[in-house]
């Protein structure tokens, strides 16, 4: 994929005001109960969100098409019949304490990204398409960025469908009850490129001041679920020397987890979100501790040594303490080095508009890591308020979201090449 010579003029710029309505708008589908969102997925909320989207793609002159894993495509049609569309969105799913921004900015900015492009008469070679992703977050139907990785080819659209939440509802009966199951086949749709506009969801944009966040590479992951076995006992009457406490087994391993991400500093990480402690009684010392460790570096080798060493130390703290390990990897997917054209399309939109930037890698997941993968994408980033997220009080300004806006108009504006 090649950007085209003929750059947009810096004058142009997307309609801040217009978008900041929009998202004050869509916010109101689906409210939490402090100040953010609960718009899960395939849930009554998604569905009435995913509507007024629909509308606004209308009403901007916009053919709405969506593949039988939900998934929206608002296409503006191009000069060039044959040529393929570039691609903007994210995702308008949310968390259930979720905040108003996190993926929603990407699909409301691509939006707004049309919306100027009308305003200001602009005409591309390529067709212009925004879309929506179905289920980014993960949090009701496991695993996070599902449909985005179906088009991808990384998961079958059957295991898909029989994804279950908490209550043992599966994804594709939610999909079709909410009466969003489109016609179209699953990843047939082709691309010559995709941006992905993204609040940053951690503190280094603000504390540096900088406008920008020109994403080169995405964070690999690796889940390891972790199974501490140990013996249930009264913690009054039980003597020290006598116990074998799964609890104290997981705080030993929490130990060295955190010691071996600080070993491959500063790009490395480690923690356990998910934990369980069983009986979980007041009087009982432990008998069961099940915890998940996240491990994430933007290099495969180092990853593979993050998990070995996990391996290798909790056997060793299990033996030595008299308990019983296992472990598992449930998740992951390996880092991903962005399209050097588009990263240059986003760094050169920066620059051309005066905005302040840094390269950056994401240290969480996005659809566009996986749609990476079938074909050229990067993602811009902007600031978020202490780089609070998945947190009802995450928060950005006006003007952040229209920089990263302006950016993401620009570089597609490039990539699509202007014609008149």
């Amino acid at each position: 994929m090649a950007a085209s010579s003929n750059a947009p003029g810096e004058n142009l710029r997307i309609n801040g005001d217009r978008l900041w309505d929009s998202l004050m708008e869509m916010a109101k589908i689906g409210p939490g109960v402090a100040g953010g969102n609960n718009r899960q997925t395939l849930t009554d909320a998604d569905a009435e969100g995913r509507a007024l989207f629909q509308k606004w793609c209308e009403d901007a002159g916009c053919s709405m098409g969506v593949d039988t894993m939900g998934n929206m495509f608002a296409t503006r049609p191009g000069e060039d019949p044959d040529a393929l569309p570039v691609y903007m969105g994210s995702h308008l799913d949310t968390q259930p304490t979720g905040g108003k921004y996190d993926g929603v900015l990407g699909v409301l900015g691509a939006l707004e990204a049309v919306r100027s492009m009308n305003d200001l008469g602009i005409k591309t070679k390529h067709p212009i398409v925004i879309a929506n992703w179905t289920n980014e977050e993960g949090t009701r139907f496991a695993p996070a960025m599902l449909s985005s990785g179906v088009f991808a080819g990384i998961h079958t659209q059957d295991w898909a469908y029989d994804r279950e939440d908490a209550e043992g509802k599966k994804f594709g009966d939610e999909l079709k009850r909410i009466g969003w199951v489109g016609d179209e086949e699953v990843g047939a749709r082709k691309m010559h490129a995709m941006f992905e506009l993204h609040i940053e969801q951690g503190p280094i944009l603000e504390a540096e001041g900088k406008d920008i966040g020109v994403v080169t590479h995405g964070q690999g992951l690796s889940w390891t679920q972790v199974t501490v076995t140990g013996k249930e006992a009264h913690t009054g009457s039980t003597p020290m020397p006598m116990r074998k406490n799964a609890g104290l087994g997981m705080a030993r391993i929490l130990e060295l987890v955190n010691e071996i991400a600080l070993s491959h500093a500063p790009h490395a990480v480690g923690a356990a979100g998910h934990i369980e402690v069983h009986p979980n009684s007041r009087n009982v010392i432990p008998g069961k501790a099940i915890f998940t460790v996240d491990f994430r570096h933007p290099e495969l080798d180092v990853i593979t040594d993050m998990e070995k060493r996990l391996d290798a130390g909790a056997k060793k703290i299990a033996e030595d303490m008299g308990l019983e390990v296992e472990l598992e990897k449930v998740g992951g997917f390996d880092p991903v080095a962005f399209d050097e054209s588009c990263v240059t399309a986003v760094r050169n939109a920066a620059e051309r508009l005066g905005y302040s930037h840094r390269d950056l890698i994401s240290g969480a997941g996005h659809d566009a890591c996986w749609i990476n993968q079938v074909a050229p994408t990067s993602m811009i980033m902007c600031p978020c308020v202490d780089g609070l997220s998945h947190n009802e009080a995450e928060d950005i300004s006006k003007e952040w979201a229209t920089a990263g806006a302006d950016v993401m108009f620009h570089a597609a504006l490039e990539t699509a090449e202007i014609v008149s």
